[in-house]
Order: C-alpha cells, then sequence, then structure tokens
C-alpha cells in the first residue's frame, strides 16, 4: 500500500494532492460487507495507552494502567502531541461509566495520526459503556472511534470537519428530545468537507433534520449500521460526495425518505475537483428501507449511482417510493469561492439567492423489492422522476438539464396501491421501458416477519430471479476539473447479512428466501370503511386586541402529517403578512402550533386561512382535507413595536 498523502484544504476548498481511491478494507471469509482495515504494517510501535476513570482517575496519574488511570477525558487527549504527524499511535481506554462535559474537551482538533501510529477512543469495558456528550472533531486523521455511546440535545451530535481515515465502528450516536417541536440535534452524525469515513456496525438517530449527513465527503463505507428517527431524510451524501458504499443497513422512521445520493448545497462548500454532480460513484445495495413517509431512496443530481438489491417496506405514504430528481447548486454567501469554482468548469452560480438544477446521468435502479401492505400506499405514484429543466447561461450546467439520462429501472418487484396507481413518469419511452422491465403490483411479495424485523423474502412465492447489472465507465464524466474515476464494477456479490450471494441471486437485500414453513399468503383485504371527513378549527381569539398575535393553533379531527407554513395565509386587510422565522409545531399530529409570528403589530384587521387545495396534509388512510375550517380573524387596535425574532443556535 502507498504512503498516505497528508489533506489540507487551501482557501477555495480545495483538496491539496486530493487522493484517489484507496481500498483500506478487509473482508472474512464468512462476511463479504466492507470492514477497515485496522492492522498496522509489521514492525510499527505499540500504541502508548491512556486510561481514564471519569469517577475514580485522578489527572496528575500516569495513566498507563486502570489502576493508575487519569480522571478526564480532556487530560488523556492533551497528552497526544497536537498538530504534527505521529510516529507512536495512542489508545486512550474508556473505562465504563459516563464522561460529562465538564470531563471532554471542548473541541477535539489537530491530531495527525498514521497508518501505523492511529489514534484510539476505546469504551474499554464493552461497546456502549462508556457515555459521552456531543463531539465537534477537526482536523484529526486516522481516529479511531470504538464502542461508545455519544448523546446530546442539540447540535449535532457526532460533526467532523476536514478529517480524513475516520472510522466509526460498534457506536451509539443519539439525538435526544422531541422531533416535531425541533427540540432535538439538528443532524446526529455530520460530517463535511473529509474524505476515508469509515461507518460501522454503529446505531444513529435522532435529528430534527438528517440522522447521517454527509457534504463533499469522497471515499468511504457505511454499512451494518442502524440509521433512524430523522425528520427529513435518514441520510444522504451530497456536495460532491463520491466513492461511497452504503450497505447492510437499516434505515427507518424518517420523514422526507430513507436515504439519497445527491441534495443541494451551497457551491462554497465543495471541494475541487468534485465540482459538478451532487454525488458521484455511490454504491446503495443490500439495505433495507422501512416506515419513510417519503421515498424509500432517491437520486437528487447523480453521477453513476447504482441503487440495487434493497428491500423497502412501508414506505412513500405521503409521496412516492422512489424519486429520482434535480439536485441543486447555489451560492449562500462567500461569491468569489463561488466564481473561482466556476472560471475552474464547475457547475453552479456565483448570484446570492440562485438556484440552479443540477442532472443526473448513469442511475441504475436494479433488483429492489418494495412492499407497500394492504392499507399502506404511497400517496401518489410509483415513482417520482423529474422532467428537464433549463440552465441559466453562465452557470456550466449542460442545458436543458436532465435529471434521466441513461435512467435504468430494471428488475425491480413493486406491490404498492392498486393496479391503476400512477406510474408517477411523464417521459412516454422511459414509461414504456419501466412497464416492460419490472414487475409492478403483478408479483406480490411475502416477507417473513416484517413486524418483528424480518424482511427476507419467504419461499411461498417465487419473484423473479435478479437482472444483471451492467459495469459503468466513466468516459462521459466532467473533465473540467476531473474527478478521479470511481469504482465501474456493479456485481453485487453480498447480501444484507454479508454472506455471499447465489446464481441465481434473488431481489432484494437478502440472497435467497428463507427456507422453512412458508408463511400463510395473507388475502387482498376489502376496503376499510370510509372514515367521516378529515376537518380542522383554529382556536379562538378574541375579536380585538391591543398586542400583536404571535401563536395560532388548529386542531384537525385526527392526526395528519405533511403540515407546513405554507399551507397557511395570513392578510393584513387584503396585503400579504409574512409568516418568514415563524415556526410550526406539534406533540400529537393533531393540534399544530404556530409561534413566533412577526408581523402582527400594525393596527388594522388580519385573517389567517389554511389553504383549500395544494396542501401536503393527509392523515394515516392518506385522506386529505375537505372543506378547510373558516379563516381565523381579528383586529388589532393599535401598532406597536414588532416582536423580538427568534434566532436559533447553531454550534
Amino acid at each position: 500500500m502507498r504512503r498516505t498523502h497528508l489533506l489540507c484544504r487551501n482557501s477555495v476548498g480545495t483538496l491539496s494532492a486530493a487522493e484517489k481511491l484507496e481500498s483500506r478494507l478487509a473482508f472474512t471469509a464468512e462476511n463479504l460487507l466492507p470492514a477497515f482495515d485496522m492492522a498496522t504494517p509489521a514492525g510499527s510501535p505499540a500504541l502508548t495507552q491512556i486510561w481514564v476513570n471519569p469517577a475514580a482517575g485522578n489527572d496528575a496519574s500516569s495513566g498507563v494502567s486502570r489502576a493508575l488511570a487519569v480522571r478526564t477525558l480532556s487530560e488523556a487527549w492533551r497528552r497526544v502531541p497536537v498538530n504534527v504527524e505521529l510516529t507512536a499511535g495512542f489508545q486512550i481506554n474508556l473505562t465504563a461509566g459516563t464522561y460529562t462535559e465538564a470531563v471532554v474537551p471542548n473541541y477535539w482538533e489537530s491530531r495527525h495520526g498514521t497508518q501505523s501510529a492511529p489514534v484510539v477512543l476505546k469504551a474499554i469495558d464493552g461497546d456502549g459503556t462508556a457515555r459521552l456528550p456531543n463531539m465537534n472533531v477537526f482536523d484529526c486523521r486516522y481516529l479511531y472511534l470504538l464502542g461508545l455511546d455519544l448523546s446530546a440535545g442539540g447540535g449535532d451530535v457526532l460533526h467532523l470537519d476536514n478529517c480524513s481515515r475516520i472510522l466509526i465502528r460498534g457506536t451509539t450516536i443519539r439525538g435526544v428530545g422531541d422531533i416535531p417541536s425541533y427540540a432535538v440535534p439538528q443532524e446526529a452524525l455530520k460530517v463535511n468537507q473529509s474524505q476515508y469515513i469509515y461507518v460501522e456496525n454503529s446505531d444513529i438517530s435522532g435529528a430534527w433534520d438528517n440522522a447521517v449527513d454527509f457534504v463533499s465527503v469522497q471515499y468511504g463505507h457505511v454499512v451494518g449500521s442502524r440509521i433512524h428517527r430523522s425528520g427529513d431524510w435518514a441520510m444522504y451524501a451530497k456536495g460532491g460526495s463520491a466513492s461511497l458504499i452504503v450497505a447492510g443497513n437499516e434505515f427507518y422512521d424518517a420523514g422526507t425518505g430513507g436515504f439519497t445520493a445527491g441534495q443541494g448545497t451551497g457551491f462554497e462548500f465543495m471541494v475541487a475537483p468534485w465540482l459538478h454532480y451532487e454525488a458521484y460513484d455511490i454504491k446503495f445495495i443490500n439495505n433495507v428501507v422501512h416506515d419513510t413517509e417519503g421515498a424509500g431512496f432517491g437520486v437528487n443530481g447523480g453521477y453513476n449511482i447504482l441503487m440495487a438489491h434493497n428491500t423497502l417496506y412501508r414506505v412513500g405514504s405521503r409521496s412516492h417510493v422512489i424519486e429520482v430528481g434535480f439536485g441543486s447548486r447555489s451560492c449562500d454567501a462567500d461569491q468569489a469561492t463561488c466564481r473561482t469554482f466556476l472560471a475552474q468548469g464547475g457547475w453552479g452560480t456565483a448570484v446570492v439567492g440562485a438556484d440552479e438544477p443540477i442532472p443526473n446521468r448513469n442511475v441504475f435502479i436494479y433488483d429492489n423489492v418494495v412492499y407497500n401492505p394492504d392499507g399502506y400506499v404511497s400517496q401518489w405514484q410509483q415513482f417520482a422522476v423529474a422532467n428537464p429543466r433549463t440552465a441559466s447561461i453562465g452557470s456550466n450546467i449542460p442545458s436543458p438539464a436532465r435529471a434521466d439520462t441513461n435512467l435504468q429501472i430494471m428488475g425491480n418487484v413493486i406491490w404498492n396501491g392498486a393496479s391503476d396507481h400512477a406510474l408517477g413518469i411523464e417521459q412516454p419511452a422511459l414509461a414504456a421501458a419501466v412497464l416492460a422491465g419490472n414487475a409492478i403490483n403483478s408479483v406480490r411479495p411475502v416477507l417473513v416477519d416484517p413486524a418483528r424485523g424480518n424482511f427476507a423474502l419467504a419461499p411461498s412465492v417465487a419473484a423473479p430471479a435478479a437482472m444483471a447489472i451492467p459495469d459503468f465507465n466513466w468516459s462521459d464524466a466532467p473533465t473540467r476539473p476531473a474527478p478521479p474515476a470511481g469504482r465501474l464494477s456493479n456485481v453485487v456479490a453480498y447480501a444484507f447479512s454479508g454472506l455471499a450471494r447465489t446464481t441465481p441471486t434473488a431481489v432484494g437485500a437478502f440472497g435467497a428466501a428463507v427456507t422453512g414453513t412458508p408463511p400463510v399468503v395473507p388475502p387482498i383485504l376489502p376496503p376499510p370503511a370510509p372514515l367521516p371527513p378529515l376537518t380542522a378549527t383554529f382556536r379562538a381569539i378574541g375579536a380585538t386586541t391591543a398586542r400583536a398575535v404571535t401563536s395560532i393553533t388548529v386542531t384537525f379531527s385526527r392526526a395528519v402529517r405533511g403540515v407546513t407554513l405554507d399551507d397557511f395565509v395570513l392578510l393584513r386587510g387584503r396585503a400579504a403578512a409574512s409568516l418568514a422565522g415563524s415556526r410550526i409545531t406539534t406533540v400529537d399530529r393533531m393540534t399544530y402550533t404556530i409561534t413566533n409570528i412577526r408581523s402582527t403589530h400594525l393596527a388594522g384587521g388580519y385573517s389567517l386561512r389554511l389553504r383549500a387545495a395544494g396542501t401536503g396534509i393527509f392523515d394515516a388512510a392518506n385522506g386529505v382535507l375537505g372543506t378547510p375550517p373558516s379563516p381565523l380573524t381579528w383586529r388589532m387596535t393599535r401598532t406597536v413595536l414588532p416582536p423580538r425574532p427568534f434566532v436559533p443556535v447553531r454550534r
């Protein structure tokens, strides 16, 4: 293996000496899920041991044994040399206990381990026995987090910034708090402008935005993990993220969706030469995705993206089951960097507030199983494939931009809704190919026991054999600047469990149907009795008031989802009054409260109404709001000072 080059980020976001794809993976004979190889070269020095005991340690001790442990993790971290390439590594042994904010570093910064001299933080008494608060890590290399339990109620639970060769194994990363009220971390795991990030056999959850957020992350994998409980996507990799394997994971309890390759990014946060697509060379294989309100998976501005052999269950209740749309590219503030990236040939804009469409090319969606059981159906359609858009002159983006260039959707088994459920693809040739190349509501999958977490196919129904997946090539990748070529082979050699697949292999995340007594195929149930119309009412306020109305409550007749500020119209007289900066929260999905209203301080007559059409509000049976409630009206008798704005704290 060749020598590692150090990474340093210059003023315009370029990782100097950007490295080509380097494996650093190990496979066992029994389990083919990729795993980071922690082995050091022969002759490497032994790691210096530093023991920590938060209850009985003493920071004046040597730390060389359990009996001579230091007390604070801050002291142990201080003993690792800063800002120099290590020639001898360190293992910090965290004994069982709770490590409060008072005994851990505020900022984990600039420890430069190497392959032969890494820095290891290990829960020495077993996975989950060392409980830590959030960690903010900057400019660290060859840092291994083994068996830790991180919990926090705000910020990001674990944030990696400008790091390289980070291993997270057997670790719990937990955001605590209430997601609907945003009283929870924004992300559980956030990684930005980093390379060679490896997440293995971990549990990551609890965020009002994303449980896992990768922005401009190249090389690495996320395998064998549970990723769940998020308000937006459970995970996305965007901002020029590249050469990632996401395999053998379970994604669930997410709002917008399970996983997406690409999304939207401020141009200045990207890293050359990955300046065009939102995502390159992402392989999302052998995953189980279930109980997501939005799509099970999607691609938004991706190049050479493989979505294959995944099993989706109870997905898309508010939308569709699979999406292929545009990414987006803005310039958030740093126009100088945006102009520099444009001059280098990157795709985007230097206009603050503008938004450019990032297309897709070579998205392959093969051999997946999508099963929505009776009573559960995607709200609108099977797929969402975006129509062409026009990019701005000077954006460097091919125009018209297309989301479906060499889009291949083949060999998938989809059971979702009635036979006439909308396909969601408006391009006639693509729609015909999808209908011909997939089993859509023609083969009903039977899963062994999804209620208890067994999503394998049962043998009672013969599912079609998987289709061979063609390999990618790199000949149509952007050339200015030219990103390093990714993995071209699309062979899926193993299944969700890591065991080798047989030939011919089965569709979905599991290599073959589970043997044994076949379960009874459930009958198609008659439709349930119709529910009474869904209604809503505003909580009354006084007809006149001398104080600005800053909070309004609306109650629905049963639990609903999809309520946003865009569903409401606030007027002062006949002129629109802004709800910008307001927040909408709920604890039971029936009663929603709009707070931080800042535009009702002027004298005059006001009304707030719920839109009659075009909202995304629906109940558990996908019923929509019938007749909207009568508008809430009141008169402000005098002009007062506007309320002070709510300013969220972002660490």
